[in-house]
Order: C-alpha cells, then sequence, then structure tokens
C-alpha cells in the first residue's frame, strides 16, 4: 500500500475526513470516512478554534477506525469570502538560443504572471494555469519543445487571508496531524467531480456547503473565474426553524427528510410532524408550507450564483451547463430550481473515478473530502522518489512551496 492520504473538509456544520489511498491498480481507493458535527466556524472562517479541534479529531478518528490505519498526508479545504480570485498575465522573451522553449521558460513566464500586487496580511494559495501563447498562436496548454520569441501565459490567482489560513492549520496542528498542504474547496470539489469535457467545454461549479457557496468557472480546460458568496445550507436550516418555531436540530432533520426547493413538486396533501420548542406538542403542517420557507431562499442562492456568472462574463459560454455539489444541493427539487433560473442544464455532482468506500461517499456532500483525497494522491504519487522532497511540518512554512509544486506537477 502506498502512503495513506486523508482529505480534509472542515465546514461550517460538519467536518468530513476522507482517508485512502493509491492502490495496485492506480486507482484511488477510499478505505475510511469520518464525519463529525462543527460549530467552529462561521461563513467558512474559523470563530472557535477548540470547537473546531474537537471537530476535527472526531471525523479522523472516525474514519482510522473504519479504515484500520493511521493517517498520513493532510489536505485541508478552505473557503470563506477571503478567498478571492483574479485573472493575471505574463510574458517573458524565449531567449536560449535555438528559440526552444523549455522549462525554464515556463517557470519564468509563470513568475512574471503572479508577480501582482498583493496585500501584505494576504498570500497565494494557487497559480492555476489556463492557457499559454508563443508569439501569435493561442490557446496552448503545453508549450514545451515549441520554438518562439514571445512566450504568454494567462494564469489565474487565488489568494486568501493570512489570518484565516493560520487559524485553520493551527486548528488541524492541535488536533495533532501535520498539514501537507491546503486547497481551495471548489478546485477539489471540481476534481472530484468533473470530467475533462466538461472542463473543456466549459461549466460552472457550484458547492452549496453550510455557510458558503463556492463557484469556479472552467473555460477551455482552465479555471477562467471563482468566487466564494457568504450564504449557504445554514441560512435554509435557520429560516425552517424560525418559520416553523422549531428547534435548529429539528429543522435540520427536516430540511434532510422533507425540504423541497421547488412548491410545484410538492403534494398538496401532504403532511409532516414538525416538533415544537419549551416542551410544548409537536404540530402536524402541511409538507407545502416547508417547501414555501425553503424555495425563496434556495431561489436567492442560485439568483446570486447568476449575478456572479454574469459578473463573470462567461455565461454564455459554459457549454456544458452547472455541476451542483455540497450537501445544500441534495435538497430535492435543487437542479430543477438552478434550471429554472440559470436557463441552462444543471446537474448533482457526485465523487467519480474512485474505488473502495465509493458507495459510501457516493453523494453531493463528499464532493469536496473526496476532491481532497485525490488531490493529496495526485501531489504524493508525483513528489514521491525526490530525494529533495521536504516532509511537511504542519507550519505555515510548509506552504510556501505550493508554488514551486504547482511547477513540479506542471513540469
Amino acid at each position: 500500500m502506498e502512503d495513506v492520504i486523508v482529505g480534509l473538509d472542515i465546514g461550517t456544520t460538519k467536518t468530513c475526513a476522507v482517508i485512502g489511498y493509491r492502490n495496485e491498480n492506480g486507482d484511488v481507493e477510499v478505505s475510511g470516512v469520518g464525519v463529525a458535527p462543527a460549530k467552529g466556524l462561521k461563513n467558512g472562517v474559523i470563530i472557535n478554534i477548540d470547537n473546531t479541534i474537537s471537530s476535527i479529531g472526531k471525523a479522523i478518528e472516525d474514519a482510522e477506525l473504519m479504515a484500520g490505519s493511521e493517517v498520513g498526508g493532510m489536505y485541508v479545504g478552505i473557503t470563506g469570502q477571503h478567498m478571492k480570485g483574479e485573472n493575471s498575465r505574463g510574458v517573458v522573451a524565449v531567449s536560449n538560443r535555438n528559440r526552444t522553449i523549455t522549462p525554464v521558460e515556463v517557470k519564468r513566464v509563470i513568475e512574471a504572471a503572479q508577480a501582482v500586487v498583493i496585500p501584505a496580511d494576504r498570500e497565494i494559495v494557487h497559480v492555476l494555469s489556463k492557457e499559454f501563447s508563443v508569439d501569435d498562436q493561442t490557446g496552448i496548454k503545453d508549450p514545451i519543445g515549441m520554438s518562439g520569441v514571445r512566450l504568454e501565459a494567462e494564469v489565474h490567482i487565488v489568494t486568501g487571508g493570512t489570518t484565516c489560513i493560520q487559524n485553520l492549520v493551527k486548528s488541524v496542528n492541535k488536533a495533532g496531524y501535520p498539514v501537507s498542504d491546503i486547497v481551495f474547496s471548489p478546485l477539489a470539489s471540481a476534481e472530484a467531480t468533473l470530467s475533462q469535457d466538461e472542463r473543456e467545454l466549459g461549466v460552472v461549479l457550484v458547492d452549496i456547503g453550510g455557510g458558503t457557496t463556492d463557484i469556479m468557472i472552467y473555460v477551455e480546460g482552465g479555471v477562467a473565474y471563482s468566487s466564494v458568496l457568504a450564504i449557504g445550507g445554514i441560512h435554509v436550516t435557520n429560516d425552517i426553524s424560525i418559520g416553523l418555531r422549531t428547534p435548529i436540530e429539528s429543522a435540520e432533520s427536516i430540511k434532510r427528510k422533507y425540504g423541497c426547493a421547488v412548491i410545484d413538486l410538492v403534494d398538496a396533501s401532504e403532511t409532516i410532524e414538525v416538533p415544537s420548542v419549551g416542551g410544548r406538542a409537536p404540530r402536524r403542517l402541511f409538507k407545502q408550507e416547508l417547501a414555501q420557507i425553503i424555495e425563496p431562499r434556495m431561489m436567492e442562492i442560485v439568483e446570486m450564483v447568476e449575478q456572479e456568472l454574469v459578473r463573470s462574463g462567461k455565461k454564455d459560454i459554459v457549454a456544458a451547463g452547472a455541476v451542483f455539489v455540497g450537501g445544500g444541493s441534495m435538497i430535492e427539487g435543487c437542479v430543477e430550481a438552478a434550471e429554472r433560473v440559470l436557463n441552462m442544464p444543471v446537474r448533482l455532482g457526485v465523487p467519480r473515478d474512485i474505488v473502495g468506500l465509493k458507495d459510501v461517499v457516493a453523494t453531493p456532500q463528499f464532493a469536496n473530502a473526496v476532491g481532497l483525497l485525490k488531490y493529496g494522491v495526485k501531489m504524493n504519487q508525483y513528489s514521491q522518489g525526490r530525494a529533495s522532497r521536504k516532509k511537511a511540518g504542519g507550519g505555515i512554512g510548509a506552504m510556501g512551496s505550493r508554488i514551486r509544486r504547482w511547477f513540479e506537477e506542471y513540469l
């Protein structure tokens, strides 16, 4: 068995840990899954480290118990409104004698593209290649070996708030685990659920989590736009709790069991039992009353996604439509609501190209954790055999090598 990797999705309402490795057939095999309630985050940002540490420990322990093995490299998802994405271009001259583009030129042009002004309280999380241009030829994915005078790169740079990143890493470290890397959550979800055809055609990934909704747009195989909205499934739960006068825990359970995002899909005669507060007897209400609470909030979320699509300028070129993932997308009628607002084909995304406990994680809520695992397995496979590889010490210092690892992965 190769090194065991952990994908750790620390969310607003729950923490998911997925353990796995690359098996002898070259497949990513899921061997353990752990889920624990979380109350230490708000809108994707840590507000209580002790609660977060407890949630992380419980999720990983459960996953280790199921897998029958201790964890190795830890790949942690990060989101929140502090995460920002922007496109940048870099240009360099091909200066070697025979005008052939080598890995050296590629590194130089990526470095030129990432030479943007970043505030002191922020740091780069990812530099994602979109495409290269050689002289007047555009749309090149791999320029190495080509001849030319001028090399240009277009990249998507993802940055995050330094203190938010530090608190995330500190929480995992205090739970007793080192961090190999942090990964922007929608990038991981895309790794788990999108096909290469969808990325090439143009697709928008929408990850509705507990406290945030993450958006990532792919065009011609590369990331063209990313954004984080401070709204998610917890807002739907709160609306149910207030509207039906029931405890938050009961509202969450009702949402998962009976929730529907489109009133038209609900049988008008169907009723549900709703627990009351203060020791009062439970009540029976029509299921349509629940849908009348959920539909406006879900429509609001999808309309905000629509606004981001318009803002990106990419809506007309995402031919593959939208893929919705995350626990918030599992409400019945989510796809129908999204298709009405976005006016494009929509599907739910589930983790793909995995073996082992694939049935356990074959739901949209595990897209992020499985994507983090797949990302970690890919990075681990590439790094194996490099004598100079430094083991992740779990501190912030390990993060300065992210761009260098990107270079190594690309080359």
